[in-house]
């Protein structure tokens, strides 16, 4: 008879902590706890939240009237570390180190496997972490970016794009490792990743400055006129990294992050709206075609995920720009605690080895 592994699963974010209970692939419950900015002004730095977001989560599993000593494993959001190869990885004392003292930079995704670890402690049971955004297995020629001193980098969700891979490549009869995918995650961020024989073989930095761009990013901007922008006196360093991540694509333009707002004001007749947003959708379509060639055409699918993916409008969008060149599949929204749990039980059912940090 198959065991039933109960996994318990931590994803930290800027202002609130997402807990949840599986049964092997089964969601016994989900929560997302906030946390007001009253609560969080007093932490100079995000890992001094450690204590604080630990004791929530054990009063709330208290409350709820799990025991920790049922659980199999416990697995975090992986944070900000070196580049690695996708997998699940055992949270272990240098990880730790790296990410208490924000060696490859501050995020409130670092707090999950530490969090996830001080639990897991408790009841002595393996702590994990699945393909963190830093996931790196972009080739040689794709790093080469035309100026030595900055080299293409690997910042994408990978968490997302890798769990949605492997189920579309299911749904094709097909094993991850022998199929070739585009895949776009549309959120507040958008990445567009190269995924060849299972491995995202090329992939825009989502995070700072490349590719389409998206709510609540620049994207790619002509460079010599960010030089100018740069050096103009207009902007201290601060505020030009905000118009870049934050406060760039569809805040910059129109002043809201939100894609359904923004739909609302097209059907209202807001011209600007309706050319922003359309703008957005062309930019994701010439990433996907610029993907396809990477892969030589040989494309199994395209696959569009992300919260933004729910908008069939923009959906379309994009679709009829880029149906000629392959299959395309829509897997709405980014099931990111269901993602991590079935990382963890590949590694506990023995169909994939634990990875070292």
């Amino acid at each position: 008879m198959a065991k039933d592994y109960k996994i318990l699963v931590i994803n930290p974010g800027s202002t609130s902590t997402k807990v949840a209970l599986f049964s092997d692939e089964e969601l016994v419950f989900e929560e997302k706890i906030g946390h007001s900015n009253e609560e969080l002004a007093v932490f100079s730095k995000i890992i001094d939240q450690y204590g604080f977001r630990k004791d929530i989560i054990l009063n709330f599993l208290k409350e709820k009237g799990i025991d920790l000593s049922t659980l199999a494993a416990v697995v975090g959001r992986g944070g900000l570390l070196r580049p690695l190869p996708s997998g699940t990885y055992r949270v272990n004392e240098k990880m730790l180190e790296d990410l208490r003292k924000g060696k490859y930079g501050e995020h409130a995704s670092n707090l999950g496997g530490i969090i996830a670890y001080g639990i897991a402690e408790e009841v002595s049971i393996p702590t994990y972490i699945v393909d963190p955004v830093v996931v790196d297995e972009m080739e040689p020629l794709a790093r080469i970016s035309g100026m030595p001193e900055i080299p293409r980098i690997s910042i994408f969700h990978a968490l997302n794009q890798k769990a949605i891979a492997r189920q579309a490549a299911l749904a094709l009869g097909k094993k991850y490792e022998e199929a070739n995918f585009i895949v776009a995650h549309l959120g507040g961020g958008i990445s567009v990743g190269v995924h060849c024989q299972g491995k995202v073989i090329d992939v825009n930095n989502a995070l700072n400055g490349e590719g389409p761009f998206s709510p609540e990013r620049s994207g790619g901007v002509p460079v010599g006129a960010l030089v100018d922008l740069c050096f103009s006196g207009k902007f201290t360093q601060e505020e030009i990294r905000k118009k870049i991540t934050g406060q760039g694509g569809l805040v910059a333009y129109l002043n809201t992050n939100e894609v359904r707002e923004v739909l609302k004001r097209k059907e209202q007749g807001d011209e600007k709206a309706k050319l922003i947003l359309e703008a957005m959708a062309y930019q994701v379509a010439k990433e996907i075609g610029a993907g396809t060639t990477v892969l030589k055409g040989q494309v199994d699918a395209i696959i569009l995920t992300g919260g933004i993916a729910y908008s069939p409008e923009l959906v379309n969008m994009v679709k009829e720009r880029i149906s000629f060149l392959a299959l395309i599949l829509v897997y709405p929204g980014g099931e990111e605690m269901l993602a991590l749990a079935k990382g963890v039980l590949r590694v506990l059912r023995g169909e994939e080895e634990e990875k070292i940090y």
